[in-house]
Formats: structure tokens, C-alpha cells, sequence
């Protein structure tokens, strides 16, 4: 059970952070408003408390293995979102960073 609430926690960081990266690219590079950039800027402080809910209780582990789901979460939401058409080595790229993060966040551990 840790390791699902451990996944789910990672994709709403991810929902957070990457669309309120995404709208605050919106709202500024693509002129949608100011509107859109604080939405933006509320998604992230969100973003910034999610962590903490981790089971795990070390800060530098847990936000090394999320880069790994940013890496993939960031190419999924560019096709969702923008309609991006990753190539192979960008798949393959997520790929490795999904396995870092998986190594990293759940390997077995003698102790901590």
C-alpha cells in the first residue's frame, strides 16, 4: 500500500507543478493573462505541499525519484495539452527516468 500511495502522491505533484508550469506559460508567453499565470502560481504553491504527504521521510529522496515522473509527466502533458508527438529517444529518455525513479524511491533497504 505505501508504494500506491506513494505513486498517487507523485502524479498529483506532478498535475500541480506541471500545469501550473503550464499555466504560467500560457498566461504569459501565450498572452492568455494574468489570470491564468496566478492560476498558475497557486498550482505550484500546491505543488510545494504535496511532498510532504510522502510516506517516505527523507526530502532529497523524494524529490530525486520525482524528477523522474516530471521527465515523463512533462512529455505526456505536452502531447495531452499542446498536441507534442514525442520521438523515440524522448520515450526513452522517460523510460530511464521512470526506472531511476523506481530504484531510487523503492529499492529494498537495509535500515533506511
Amino acid at each position: 500500500m505505501p508504494i500506491l500511495r506513494s505513486a498517487a502522491l507523485f502524479v498529483v505533484a506532478a498535475l500541480f507543478e506541471i500545469g501550473g508550469a503550464w499555466l504560467v506559460w500560457q498566461g504569459v508567453r501565450e498572452h492568455r493573462g494574468w489570470l491564468w499565470a496566478t492560476g498558475g502560481v497557486l498550482a505550484l504553491g500546491a505543488y510545494g505541499f504535496v511532498a510532504t504527504f510522502q510516506p517516505d521521510a527523507h526530502f532529497g529522496r523524494i524529490l530525486a525519484a520525482y524528477g523522474g515522473i516530471f521527465v515523463a509527466g512533462s512529455l505526456l502533458w505536452g502531447m495531452v495539452a499542446d498536441g507534442y508527438r514525442p520521438d523515440r529517444w524522448d520515450l526513452a529518455g522517460a523510460a530511464v527516468c521512470l526506472a531511476g525513479m523506481a530504484l531510487i524511491m523503492w529499492a529494498p533497504r537495509n535500515g533506511g
